[in-house]
């Protein structure tokens, strides 16, 4: 269920309860610089006879004006604030991936270097063994040869 609203200014109870809060802060305030000494005026009685309600005269809808444009450039300023490392961390991560991702491909390239070298040094030991295998045959012939003539 929607909460209460004031149907004059359409704005919900909370909200009203809110804003004449900060009025009545911000009257506070702004009467406390101006006569720190002297009680309150006028609009202070008439804010706190209200009973909650929101003061309308110029001068209080411009001091609540003026807060809620500094809470709003605060805001504004602290999400800016927030994009800004928000951003620098994520060009740092990707500087980062990047620095990974080039050393992984030259380990990478390294290894297949490796690898190449390995089959090379097979195929030299597959041509030293059929060496091997051709001088024993040589060998049988010779001996066989031998025999044949020294008989």
């Amino acid at each position: 269920m929607d909460p209460p609203t004031d149907h004059t200014l359409h704005i919900s109870r909370e909200d009203l309860n809110y804003l004449t809060a900060t009025q009545r802060r911000l009257h506070h305030n702004r009467h406390q610089h101006n006569h720190p000494s002297t009680p309150s005026s006028s609009s202070t009685t008439n804010t706190a006879n209200s009973g909650g309600s929101l003061s309308l005269d110029p001068q209080a809808l411009a001091a609540l004006s003026n807060h809620f444009d500094a809470l709003l450039a605060a805001i504004t300023n602290r999400v800016e604030t927030l994009s800004a490392q928000t951003v620098r961390s994520t060009q740092a991560s990707h500087r980062r991936a990047g620095g990974v991702v080039e050393a992984a491909t030259v380990e990478i390239e390294t290894l297949r270097d490796v690898l190449r070298q390995c089959d090379e040094l097979q195929n030299e030991f597959l041509k030293i063994r059929r060496i091997g295998e051709i001088v024993k045959g040589f060998r049988a012939r010779v001996d066989a040869l031998e025999r044949r003539i020294g008989k």
